[in-house]
């Protein structure tokens, strides 16, 4: 079995650390594009319906009516931006992506309602987007519903013997993006972890100093330890920066402890950072390299994770192979730390698959340079 020189091992780690500083782009895109991504897309994606543009159609045009229409402004869910005539200018206004919602009160409304009767009114919603209309027609039902009670009771409280009270843990403020920027982190670090060391041995062979590598007594472990150690570093520093910009830029609570954070990102930039020294040794270019990079960590990391649609929905064949998606993992630890405060009793399984991650990508590292350095 191979045995590691810490002095040629320090002496690699150097070398790539000077080589680092030399490069600004390389700098640039180690601490500068964590920093871009996670501000990008914190404030860009949002999963909380405010604002819903509303059309309402009022024909009645009574005070009953009108105090609808204030129940749905005043609900903080909508937003009356037209005042169409007639239903039939509903289409052109959901075509124009004028309004999402429709309300219409028919003619006899108020009236309805003095005696005693069922006062329909019509909800039309734009389904082009099916979430957002399925969440803007469970806050009309709500307003509706509660505005058909006031008027039942006119104005008078009604005391239950049963009252359910609901409390939210974790996320108390239901807010997206308390759930948004630490899956950020997980899916930012996979890709950046990537691409960081997806240039080094590409460069080398670009540069003909691999050729002078393997003319020296270092082994291919001292090559890809040395390597990593610095991006290592980096990586580790990315986190730190992500995790107080979430904490202060965005007001997302952290709940559980740094050091369990540090650990366990720690495994996971390992196993990235080792598939970004086997994809650049594989492919010897800088321009593919990167590409294959992006593509392998970005889109499964983004899409397969967790972190835009949940799991539990997708189809089995998808689920199954959400297993092979470390971000996946690394997800459930920064969402569980931050929002929940778990510990490593909750988090041994992701844990594991961490180090099995950690341990494979590095072996790939590693056995992609036994030609050019055995």
């Amino acid at each position: 079995m191979a045995r590691i020189d810490l002095v040629r091992l320090g002496a690699m780690a150097r070398k790539e650390a000077l080589q680092l500083r030399r490069d600004p782009r390389s700098l640039l895109l180690a601490f500068a594009l964590p920093v871009l991504l996670l501000v990008l897309f914190g404030y860009a994606i949002s999963w909380d319906v405010r604002e819903i543009s509303l059309a309402v159609v009022d024909q009645d045009r009574t005070a009953r009516s009108r105090s609808l229409v204030e129940s749905f402004e005043a609900s903080g869910y909508f937003r009356v931006v037209e005042r169409p005539a007639s239903p039939g200018e509903i289409a052109d206004l959901f075509a124009r992506r004028r309004a999402m919602l429709a309300l219409v009160i028919p003619p006899g409304f108020s009236a309805a309602i003095g005696s005693g009767e069922a006062a329909p009114v019509q909800a039309i919603l734009d389904g082009s987007d099916a979430n957002t209309a399925t969440i803007a027609g469970g806050y009309a039902e709500a307003v509706v519903r509660d505005f058909g009670a006031r008027m039942l009771l006119g104005g008078r409280s009604l005391e239950l013997p049963l009252v359910a009270e609901s409390r939210v843990w974790f996320n108390e403020e239901l807010s997206s993006r308390n759930m948004i920027v630490p899956g950020l982190i997980a899916v930012i670090m996979m890709v950046i972890g990537a691409l960081l060391t997806s240039l080094t041995v590409a460069r080398e062979w670009e540069r003909g100093t691999m050729e002078q590598l393997a003319a020296t007594p270092v082994g291919r472990l001292e090559v890809v330890f040395g390597k990593l150690l610095p991006y290592l570093v980096i990586g580790l520093a990315d986190v730190a920066l992500s995790a107080l910009l979430g904490v202060y830029l965005f007001g997302v609570p952290f709940q559980g402890s740094v050091w369990l954070l540090a650990g366990l990102s720690f495994q996971f930039l390992a196993g990235s950072l080792g598939l970004g020294l086997f994809i650049s040794a594989a492919t010897r270019s800088q321009v593919v390299a990167t590409q294959v990079s992006m593509l392998v960590t970005f889109l499964p990391s983004f899409l397969l994770s967790g972190f835009m649609f949940a799991i539990s929905v997708m189809p089995k064949p998808l689920q199954l192979i959400t297993l092979l998606v470390p971000a996946r993992y690394f997800l459930v630890v920064t969402r569980g730390i931050f929002l929940k405060g778990v510990g490593p009793d909750v988090l041994a399984v992701q844990a594991a698959m961490m180090i099995l991650f950690a341990t494979l990508g590095l072996a790939l590292a590693v056995r992609s340079f036994r030609k050019e350095l055995d």
